[in-house]
């Protein structure tokens, strides 16, 4: 059993000097604590030092509660002053890292010529907290192997090439039901193997299917398609697709999106595939100029769904693909986070359609440490959109300089915001010898935001530090790799966006990482909130939206 730690800072001074937005509450009670909760070992007091820019002398009451026990024992420490540019409140404890094979990593500072201090070092602005040893997350994993669940023994030496020696949780239950052609809404945290869990048991069926004559693949008539909302995701699923064939799974699978040659996508697609990976678009398109079939269509798939259904050509490819395919196609339903009105939409088209949930479902991994850092100002500062950005603007800048780590991704709601973020970042090391600058937004082409894709998937030298500056676009389940920090520079517009963002880091189950929520005014109870949430796995949908400074 785990227990979790509150604690709230309560300022000393006099109550004209409090912050702007302290007056929306109207009890101690209900004032914002700003540490948020985070789960440590039972009987473990873990003491959090919060340092203010603009106050002289704090007293923090931290209180400590142990999951045991109904008792509630405050205790209390008086803050030294130091002069910060953000105040930072962590959810978690510090932990030790470990590298993504699951090798331990040491957790003791190391001597960084860039580095003074601060931001998780002790003795610079921002103090961490205790560390502790984190062990491999256990609950990752299925009991089950995927002998057990019934697969292939092909699939089965394909899978341990490509280094999955057990089924994920969600993989687990989601095999049985889609390998037997079943309607499914398949729900899992990010970063929890969703892909895998439905591209194995598919495979292993069109395979099946091949060996006994009931379907093969032919020229313009796929026997799947898997629909993605963006480019790089469907990208991405095609790799994921390629590295199973390549590993001794024999199946074709191809892209067609916008962004490249037409004449290349419909001569491959006129050789035949299995498997055709789209957007909802270049699908339609496909549709209407007569290049498609899908009277041979055996199941599709419909990746981030509850992204898709704001696109404006979804629901149109939907309707489509009902009219035109037999009326024993599987229909699959992937998603990180599930609306309500999403959900009811699937169940009233869909009736029958069976529900997966994994068990980390509206959760945040466990290995992800989270961070708030109010950036609201001193007291007599100015409240303006620009003095809010320029304050988050010296937080980024700080965090750059003083922890560098090989990557990071920054969420930006808006381009214009990505491209004052890529300035100023460059403006750090405007060479590039030490920090590298890539873009990743609508504003590109889609060979520029693939290039952008594939330089941040390349290892890095040990003296650069890799920043993607992005938009949601980044968060719609693309998956990379060693992502140790994620900035959400501008606080999400919608509260689910939150796990979409904070869900590129800590992936797996040996991902660790931590998330630094910049946060102004009354968006630090929402952050809050949020976390709160996310720890007791409750859905984002009662949670009202970001609230805009």
């Amino acid at each position: 059993m785990t227990g979790s730690v509150l604690a709230t800072l309560v300022p000393s001074s006099n109550c004209n000097s409090r912050p702007w937005w302290w007056w929306d509450w109207p009890s101690l009670s209900q004032r914002p604590s700003l540490i948020s909760p985070w789960r440590t070992t039972p009987s473990i007091t873990t003491t959090a030092t919060v340092f203010s820019s603009s106050q002289q002398q704090d007293i923090g009451i931290i209180t400590s509660i142990d999951s045991s026990s109904s008792s509630i024992s405050p205790s209390f420490e008086r803050l030294k002053t130091q002069k910060v540019k953000a105040l930072v409140h962590r959810s978690k404890q510090h932990r030790n890292r470990s590298t993504d094979d699951g090798r331990p990593r040491d957790s003791s500072p190391k001597p960084n010529p860039r580095s003074r201090g601060g931001w998780g070092d002790a003795g610079g602005s921002f103090r961490s907290l205790h560390s502790q040893e984190l062990a491999p997350d256990t609950s990752f994993f299925s009991v089950k192997s995927f002998r057990e669940l019934g697969c292939a023994d092909y699939l089965i030496q394909s899978l341990q090439k490509l280094s999955f020696p057990r089924p994920s949780n969600v993989q687990a239950m989601a095999f049985a039901p889609v390998i037997a052609g079943k309607t499914c809404i398949i729900a899992d945290q990010s970063g929890s193997g969703k892909t895998l869990a439905y591209l194995a048991p598919i495979i292993q069926r069109l395979r099946q299917e091949e060996l006994e004559g009931h379907s093969k693949s032919s020229p313009q008539a796929p026997r799947v398609v898997i629909l993605a909302p963006t480019a790089e995701l469907a990208s991405q699923v095609l790799d994921n697709c390629r590295s199973l064939s390549r590993s001794g799974v024999p199946f074709k699978s191809m892209v067609v999106t916008g962004g490249f040659r037409q004449r290349t996508q419909l001569e491959t697609l006129q050789q035949g595939v299995d498997v055709l990976i789209a957007t909802p678009g270049r699908f339609l398109f496909l549709m209407k100029e007569g290049f498609l079939q899908l009277t041979n269509l055996r199941c599709v798939v419909l990746d981030e769904v509850d992204i898709l259904f704001g696109d404006e050509d979804f629901e149109v490819a939907l309707q489509s693909l009902i009219n035109s395919s037999p009326i024993t196609t599987q229909y699959l339903f992937v998603t990180a986070t599930l609306p309500r009105d999403v959900y009811s939409k699937l169940v009233e088209i869909f009736p029958d359609c069976e529900m997966i949930m994994g068990p980390s479902m509206h959760r945040i991994s466990p290995r992800l440490e989270e961070i708030i850092v109010d950036c609201s100002g001193e007291d007599g500062q100015e409240k303006t959109t620009d003095t809010a950005f320029l304050n988050k603007k010296s937080a980024l800048l700080q965090l750059a300089e003083e922890r560098p780590v090989p990557r990071t991704i920054v969420f930006c709601n808006k381009i214009e915001t990505c491209r004052k973020v890529e300035n100023a970042l460059k403006r750090i090391d405007r060479k590039g010898a030490v920090i590298q600058v890539l873009p990743f937004h609508a504003a590109m082409t889609q060979e520029s935001r693939l290039a952008s894709m594939k330089e941040f998937a390349r290892s890095p030298s040990k003296q650069v530090s890799q920043f993607m500056v992005c938009t949601d676009r980044a968060s719609r389940g693309i998956d990379f790799w060693g992502v140790e920090h994620v900035i959400l520079f501008d606080f999400p517009r919608d509260p689910s966006e939150y796990v979409r963002r904070v869900g590129r880091t800590a992936r797996g189950a040996k991902g660790v990482g931590k998330a630094f929520i910049f946060v102004v005014g009354k968006q630090v109870s929402l952050a809050r909130k949020i976390m709160e949430r996310n720890r007791k796995g409750h859905p984002l949908h009662d949670v009202p939206s970001a609230v805009t400074f």
